[in-house]
């Protein structure tokens, strides 16, 4: 997508989210059931349990990713394929769970929806920005076979974080891919689960309300979010951790006020998380963007009371799902915008270390660590229903299969057995240095990033004028 057609599309959501009166309540919640003949007992149309079952599912496999010991622990791989690859009863939350006084409602996945997994929705596609040709769970189940064996999650040697590679790229390749490549897009088609029938025999929710429904359960958002500002979202995912006083955040995220957290309309899951991230600093409103999209979405298929989608109620539709769609796309493409900076500012660092002779094991950590999250993100936004060509191309040269590693090493290809193939002093500090810089500068040209955390562009001109003085001198 280029930036012309991000503008027009930022002008459509603008006219669809303004030219619309929002109703009293601003919360996902409430709709009525307009299923034709309906005699159940239910009083609403709205569930999208499963999305919410998935985001339990992602947390926990991202905690126990980081349990290895640094010996293969086929214990540990079996349950790592039970919350990614299976839908085994009985699987407990590992995360997110209580903590002091943020009391959860549910303990385990069952509690939520029974037989989900995140595999069977994983990307379809080939991941190209890794060597292999591995489809998007490949990808995924290699990693989960590395992270096993690996010493809490991560390869010094290789400089690999398994639990922020995995959980960075199912946040875009299950939850994003979902919600804005089929959902939003096939999903909303007049024949594909039309609102005139119930989804299913005995539901009380039409195909074209369950259908938003479920798109709007991967983005991970309080069914309240429009009652708080970004910093509450926020606030809600860290459990109280930044609260003065930690019953704050039970305050925010309590809305029926039961004195427990229901994980299904009450929790912040990732992808809203991150959207509030960007919004916190005020120039951007991604987080208020897509959840009102979604609301007034929802409140269009409401108003055709049961009955088909008019084509007028349909032009609709599609407005709100591409401000969603271009909202998301934005939020990833801020992630991988600031963590290249978070690298950029790591090997900076670790470059000074290294000149000191000071200890640079820490500071390595923070840089494989925020390596993982580029490379996820990274990967996560080419997931989406945008072919990103030549951008992602040039991104994934960029980043590379693997950090620059102090040695001078780097991970460039996968061999038929899974090990990783390793080129030396190919690439040299300063030009990757270089690199991340113009990963951002690409994420401002090709994507039109705003909010922009971590910023290092504005000596890129400088770094390249040194680089090459730096080449020339070698070449001498």
């Amino acid at each position: 997508m280029n930036f012309t057609l991000k503008l027009g599309v930022s002008a459509l959501s603008l006219a669809l989210l303004t030219g619309t009166a929002l109703a009293n309540d601003n919360v996902y919640s409430g709709f009525p059931v307009t299923v034709k003949d309906y005699a159940g007992k239910k009083t609403t149309s709205v569930a999208y349990t499963g999305q919410i079952a998935r985001h339990t599912l992602h947390d926990s496999l991202k905690k126990l990713a980081g349990k290895g010991n640094g010996k293969p622990n086929p214990d540990l791989k079996a349950q790592l394929l039970s919350y990614y690859a299976n839908k085994d009863k009985g699987r407990m939350i590992v995360a997110p769970k209580t903590k002091g006084p943020f009391v959860i409602s549910q303990t385990g996945v069952d509690d939520i929806s029974k037989g989900k997994d995140l595999a069977s929705k994983t990307y379809k596609g080939v991941v190209n920005g890794m060597p292999g040709d591995m489809k998007g769970a490949e990808l995924v189940t290699f990693w989960i076979d590395k992270t096993s064996s690996a010493n809490k999650g991560v390869d010094a040697v290789a400089g690999y974080n398994y639990p922020q590679l995995i959980s960075k790229f199912i946040l875009g390749a299950v939850m994003y891919s979902q919600a804005v490549d089929n959902y939003l897009d096939e999903g909303l088609s007049a024949k594909k689960k039309p609102n005139d029938k119930a989804y299913k025999d005995g539901a009380p929710y039409t195909g074209k309300e369950h259908y938003w429904d479920e798109a709007f359960g991967y983005f991970g958002a309080p069914a309240h979010t429009l009652t708080l500002t970004p910093a509450q979202v926020i606030e809600i995912a860290k459990m109280g951790k930044a609260s003065k006083a930690p019953a704050d955040a039970v305050a925010l995220a309590d809305y029926n006020k039961d004195g427990k957290i229901d994980l299904r309309t009450e929790m912040t899951f990732g992808p809203a998380y991150y959207a509030a991230g960007f919004d916190k600093g005020g120039k951007t409103t991604y987080l208020k963007n897509i959840t009102q999209a979604y609301l007034e979405g929802r409140k269009t298929i409401t108003a055709a009371k049961g009955e088909k989608l008019s084509m007028d109620q349909r032009v609709k539709l599609k407005g709100y799902a591409s401000i969603i769609e271009e909202n998301w796309e934005q939020v990833l493409a801020e992630a991988t915008f600031k963590y290249a900076g978070s690298v950029y500012k790591d090997m900076t660092k670790l470059q000074a270390l290294k000149e000191a002779n000071k200890d640079t094991s820490k500071q390595l950590g923070k840089y494989i660590k925020h390596w993982g999250e580029l490379k996820g993100f990274s990967l996560a936004l080419q997931t989406g229903k945008n072919n990103l060509g030549e951008t992602a191309s040039e991104l994934n040269t960029l980043v590379g299969a693997g950090p620059l590693m102090p040695d001078g090493s780097q991970v460039i290809n996968i061999d038929g057995r899974g090990n990783y193939l390793r080129d030396q002093d190919n690439t040299t500090w300063s030009q990757y240095m270089v690199q991340m810089a113009q990963v951002q500068q690409l994420m401002i040209n090709k994507l039109g990033v705003t909010a922009r955390g971590n910023d290092v562009t504005a000596g890129l001109e400088d770094l390249l004028s040194k680089l090459g003085n730096q080449e020339a001198a070698e070449a001498d």
